[in-house]
This record gives C-alpha cells, structure tokens and sequence, in this order.
C-alpha cells in the first residue's frame, strides 16, 4: 500500500469538481499543468481565470520533501515557526552527505562517523515534528519519493531544485527553497506567479542507442539554459506515451537546467505500470477512476499551439545520442565526429578518464539495466574499459533488486566501483583529488543533470559532459569522447575489430522489485516528548537568530562584488566539502560568492575593500564592512542564481549584511529565497547599466520609502571621481512580498502571526 493513501484519495474526490469549475471559469480546454494548478488553490474551488506569467497566485500543495543539506537550514527555520507538528505529509532524505571515494560500504560508514551529529538532528527534529526519516543510504531522495510518494495529479514542493523529477508520474512537483518549505510544513499558503506553459508535442519512438536523455538534452539545447523560466513544461504525444515512467522521470529532472518551474506528464500506462510495479496498487486504481482528469483534455493536444505559450516538435525517431557540454547544460553535440570536429576546435581532451552512471537523473532499474547490457558485451566480445568507470544506485531497493538480478556483477567484472545509493559525484561528493584546485586538464562522461566548472569533482579543468547511461557505458569502454557506438568499431583483447550492439533492458524488473531493509523510519504519534539538542559549541549546526529588517533607508552602500558571467548558485555558495556546515548560517557564509568572477580583474574570491582599498577573500571583505555598519550591493549578470535551490545563497549574504542583489535577470528559485530573507533582488530596467557599475562605487536608494507593487526603483551611483548616474531598477515584489521585506524575512512575518 502506498504512503499517504487516504491524503491521495482525498485530493482525487475533490480534483473532478474543481478541474470542472476550472474549465468553466477559464472557458476553455485545459493542460494537465492548468488541471493540477487548478486543484490545488488555497480557497479551494476555483472562481478566478489567472493571467499566466502574471498573477501571483496561493496554493496548498500535497506535500513536501527535502534532502538533508538543505533540510537542516528549512528545519531549523521550522523549528521556530511555534507549530507541534507539520501540517502536510513530509519526509527528509540522507543523500547529499555521503562522500564517493573508494566504494558504498566504506563510504558510508565514512559518512556516518563524520556527519553523524547532523544525521542524528536531521532524525530527531523529524520524529518530533512527526516528518517521514530515510535514513543515509536508503536512495537519492528524487528516485525515493518516485517509487514511494509521487503520485499522478499531485502537487509537492521539495527542497532541491531536482524535485522536478517526480513530473514523471504526471506530478506538479517544484523545487523552493527552505523558506517556501517552511510555510508549507506550517499549514500555510505557497505563493507562486502562475506559470506560463510550454508545450513539447514527441513523435516518433525512441529506439537503438538513443534514450530519454537524449530529449531533455536536446530541449536544453533548443530552450538554453534559461527558456523555460517561470514555465511549466508539458510533454505528450505518442513519443511521450511510449516512454517508461522512469524515461519520463530523466526528462522531467532535468527540465530545472533549462530553468522551468517543472514538467510533466500525462497519466498514461506506463505510469500505471510502474504505480503497481512499486506495490502501489491502490493509487494506480485510484487514479484510474478519474484518469480523464490526470492528462490534458483531448482539444489542446490536438491543437497544441491553441493553449500553449510556446510548442515544441521533437519526431523520436529522427533524435541521435547527444551530449552536452562542457561547463553548462545546454551545449548539445551529436556523439562522433560531431564531438570530434568540437573537441579540435574548443581544445576539449579526447581522452576520457571517468564515466560515472546515477545520480536522481538517471539511477532507475531500466537505466541500470540497459548500461549493463553494453557492460555485458564488453566482457563478451573481450573489451576492457579505457576509463574508470562508476554507479550509484538511486535507491536500497534498486539497488537490491539490480544486485539480485546479476546487473551490479556486470559492472563489477568490469571493474566499475559501485559506490553509496546518494548523490555522490553529482553535487561536488567525490574524493578524486587530493588537490582539486591544481587537477590536470581532463575529460569525463556523466549521466548527471549539471556540469558546471568544479561540480562534480572541485577541478576547474574538468570538462564535463552529460550523456544518457548506455551512451557514458560505451565511452567508458572506448575512452574516447567522440566515440559513436552505432558507427565506430574497438579492437579489443585479441587484436580483433568489434562493435558495440544496442542496448537492451527491462523497463521494470521482471521478477519484481525487491528490498530487505528500505531505510525508512516512521515519526512517533505524539513528537511532544522528543528532544532536540544542538550544542552550542557545534561547527556543523547552530540555531537561528532572527534576521532584523533591512529597512528603507539604504545610504552610502558599497560595491561587494560585481558578478562577471555566469553566476550560479554553485558560484554563490559552493557545495562539496562545504556540505559540512550546511546547518551552520555564519560558518557556511565563509564560502560566499567565492566562486563569482570579479568583473575588474577576472579572478574570483579576490576583491577590493573600500575600506581599505586592499583586495582580499569576499567573505572577509564583507564581514569587515559588516563590523562597521556599512551596507553592500551585489551586482550580477543573467540568469543570476541559476542552477540548484539552495537557500544559503541568499541567507549568507543577508546574514553577513548585503542588502540588494541588482542584475540582468534572476534564475526563479534564487529570486524567491533572495525576497524570503528579506533583502532586495531587482534587475536593471535598462540592462545596459551593468556597465555603468565601477569598482569603487557607492549606491544610495533614492525612493525605498515608496517600495511599492509594480513600482520601479531609484538608485542614484556615485562614482570615486563624485560624478553620478541615477538608475532605475525592477522588481517582482507583491504586497505579502514586500511585507517580508519590512519584517526583516518571511519566516519573522510566520513568528508574528504564530505568537
């Protein structure tokens, strides 16, 4: 029986009425996107027609999860948000703390002597506040909540941009930061504009090498990493129906590098199969009853460009394999000459040192099976790998399933190292170099979602490329990155030319899924008598203070950094070794923006004081400035933000004293959590001041008194030589956004109407 089965069935007895009323309002057919944001507004039945990429609208979403490095900052934010208990099913996953270097036993023992202090909170504040454990090692949190709480026509919201993931089984499932969590948890509305809709109409079937990876990475080659903003994303078509429901899952997940609030599916039978595969009969007979209701209406798949802002064509059967990279998501090369003409041209090494296989994107039983199936013939037609090769497992059940199933054996005789069921090499967990920061010039193969520079392994100079698992098995195997398995020919032990066949696999195990020890821990009834302890002297977890607001009057503020380029959340608050101090705000800000490029001289983690006119770390500089009074600005180029949901990118700089981040453009999430602490996120109103910014400037915020709804901003600049420009700047604030602001964050606004 599934979790949550009685909330499920209460949200499918009220769903026909409102999706009903929905369509009656709007006066016309609805998307899948439209039928579930519809059924889940806070007042309940719909009465109003919502105005796309406009109105901000409140929901009550079904329930929440979170992985453990942001889970420690939303639920210490929670714990002060005066409530017993969460007010909709939530659960908390150990992933993101597990280190990969020699292999899963090892590691995770490794993992539980070094974070066991933040593991043992994580445990104690959920049985408390009657939240769902997994322990550390039971699976990759999206691949968890896939096979045990994601369910079609639902709406979840989750602490980790990848939370996206479950639109592969027809969920509206969006990744927010800690803030967003908390209102959540505490029985509050969520606030989201309501979103535009992008549809992408697949025909044609996928077949031979190529894969559902290969569709989101040539929608993130069409889209960039930033064409889906503010979107939400709906796949159909007979492409899409022929797809797994794991397929769907890899499409979905990766729909945040395009920057999409999230995608997703219509329930089909795929979905129904998998429902049942994971003993979640009741749910697939659930929705079966108003399975009309799980999918758009008929009229907008037939007439696409009628409903949608934007329509994408991809025809399945004429996708090659792709990969994408290096250092972004959205650079798409055809695997083989393609690559091999790119990599000339751009000085990318050929030779590839890893292949690694996992992560949520693409961890599933089918992915597992079908890269095994090329292992499989690399031990038969006498080949060896040319680069290390590496697993991780999405979940204990798949990985116990796959090990019963002789697959991991597969990869074992090849040499593989199957590490920990977690993130691992994904975010910045893996233990490659002694050194990361001096690594040599290199290449790799992944199945992951992202590549920035330094992601996976802290070297700048790996170049990263995301590929579907039987694509990174076969270049695993010829250590070539412009290898093309459907062309190319290896020789292999005896000196013998030979080809890789296609791959092959099982869309479900056929024998079942199976696990001995799933890793959940149910929260006690009644959480009143638990006790959670942080020690004060703690380096890994210190309890909040509350921010004090900003107020309205910004004075004689000064430049902290001027971004150059891409800026992501990986550049403003890096993961990695500094995992470790995720549950700890002023020992963590001692990593802000030291990623950033500094626009005056291209270096990061070096600027100059106007203080002392000494250039020095970022964090240091800014506590400086902060020991003093004196506020600063941050100013960033496009897309500022993009990438993972990580709220310490906005609660460091407010905690060390930034009080306004002005850029080009922001990435959604960031945005959010930037106005969720209670400082100021705007964009230039004329893109081109970015240029007019200097080094050693000084901001004064002319008319924030009048901070107001759809208001633009004043900001006069006064350059080192007393000349001056006066600037306008943007913002999305709404009337409850600018009330955080004047409460100094939204969780102080939570605590006064709590009190």
């Amino acid at each position: 029986m599934a979790f949550d089965i009685e909330m499920i069935k209460q949200v499918y007895s009220k769903m026909v009425e409102k999706v009903d009323a929905a369509r009656q309002i709007t006066g016309k057919p609805l998307t899948l996107a439209e039928k579930i944001l519809y059924a889940h507004l806070w007042d309940g039945k719909p009465t109003t027609a919502y105005q796309r990429g406009k109105d901000y609208v409140d929901f009550a979403p079904d329930r929440v999860a979170c992985q453990d490095a942001t889970a420690q900052m939303a639920l210490l934010q929670f714990m002060q948000a005066g409530k017993a208990k969460v007010a909709v099913p939530t659960t908390v996953h150990c992933d993101h703390l597990i280190q990969a270097k020699e292999g899963a036993s090892t590691d995770l023992q490794n993992a539980l002597n070094i974070s066991n202090e933040v593991f043992n909170f994580l445990e104690s504040v959920s049985n408390k506040y009657g939240i769902g454990f997994w322990k550390p090692g039971a699976g990759i949190i999206h691949q968890v909540v896939l096979e045990n709480y994601a369910f079609p026509g639902g709406m979840m919201i989750g602490t980790d941009s990848h939370t996206v993931n479950a639109g592969g089984l027809g969920m509206v499932a969006i990744g927010v930061g800690g803030a967003d969590a908390v209102d959540v948890m505490a029985g509050m509305p969520w606030e989201l504009k309501f979103p535009k809709l992008i549809g992408v109409k697949l025909t044609g079937k996928l077949s031979g090498w190529t894969a559902p990876k290969d569709v989101i990475l040539k929608v993130a080659e069409i889209l960039t990493v930033k064409g889906g903003t503010g979107a939400i994303v709906e796949y159909f078509g007979p492409g899409a129906t022929s797809m797994s429901c794991t397929g769907k899952g890899t499409i979905c997940n990766m729909g945040a590098e395009i920057g999409a609030t999230t995608s997703t599916f219509g329930y089909d039978g795929s979905m129904e199969r998998y429902l049942r595969a994971t003993d979640r009969e009741d749910v697939a007979d659930a929705a079966n009853e108003i399975k009309d209701y799980l999918t758009a209406d008929a009229e907008v798949y037939a007439n696409p460009e009628e409903y949608f802002d934007q329509v994408i064509e991809i025809n399945l059967s004429e996708l090659n394999p792709l990969l994408n990279g290096p250092f972004t998501p959205d650079l798409s090369t055809a695997a083989g000459s393609d690559m091999t003409e790119k990599a000339n041209a751009n000085d990318w090494p050929l030779k590839v040192e890893w292949g690694l296989i996992g992560s949520c994107t693409n961890s599933s039983y089918e992915d597992l099976s079908r890269a095994s199936s090329i292992a499989q013939q690399a031990l038969d037609k006498g080949l060896k790998t040319k680069a290390e090769f590496g697993i991780n497992p999405g979940s204990e059940q798949v990985r116990y399933t796959a090990d019963r199933d002789g697959i991991l054996e597969v990869f074992e005789k090849l040499d593989a190292t199957i590490f920990t069921n977690a993130c691992g090499p994904c975010i910045g967990q893996w233990a490659r170099y002694e050194d990361p920061k001096n690594a040599p010039k290199n290449s790799i193969v992944h199945s992951f979602n992202r590549n920035f520079a330094k992601r996976a392994d802290g070297n700048p100079n790996t170049h990263a490329f995301v590929a579907s698992p039987e694509l990174v098995a076969a270049i695993a195997i010829a250590g070539r990155l412009d290898f093309n398995p459907m062309t190319d020919k290896l020789i292999n032990e005896n000196g013998e030319e030979v080809m890789l066949d296609e791959p092959t696999g099982w869309e479900l195990p056929p024998k079942g899924f199976e696990v001995k020890e799933n890793g959940y821990l149910e929260p006690v009834a009644d959480g009143s008598g638990v006790e959670v302890v942080v020690n004060p002297n703690s380096e890994r977890l210190e309890l909040l203070t509350p921010f004090t607001p900003i107020g309205n009057e910004i004075k004689g503020a000064k430049l902290l950094i001027k971004a150059f380029g891409k800026c992501t959340t990986d550049h403003i608050s890096m993961a990695g070794p500094w995992l470790r101090y995720r549950g700890h705000l002023d020992n963590i800000s001692n990593n802000c923006l030291i990623g950033a490029v500094n626009a005056y001289n291209k270096q990061t983690n070096f600027v100059k004081s106007q203080i002392t006119g000494e250039y020095d770390a970022v964090p240091a500089t800014q506590r400086a400035y902060k020991a003093v009074g004196i506020p600063t600005v941050v100013i960033g180029d496009h897309n500022y933000g993009e990438g993972s949901s990580r709220e310490h990118a906005a609660m460091e700089p407010r905690h060390l004293g930034v009080v306004a981040v002005i850029v080009k453009s922001f990435a959604r999430i960031h945005e959010t959590n930037l106005k969720k602490q209670g400082m100021l996120g705007l964009t230039f109103d004329n893109e081109a001041d970015y240029d007019l910014i200097q080094e050693d400037d000084t901001f004064n915020f002319l008319d924030l008194h009048e901070f107001a709804p759809g208001k633009p901003l004043t900001i006069e600049i006064v350059h080192a030589d007393g000349s001056k420009d006066k600037i306008k700047v943007n913002h999305t604030y709404n009337t409850g956004q600018i009330e955080w602001y004047n409460e100094g964050s939204a969780l102080n606004l939570i605590k006064k109407q709590n009190a």
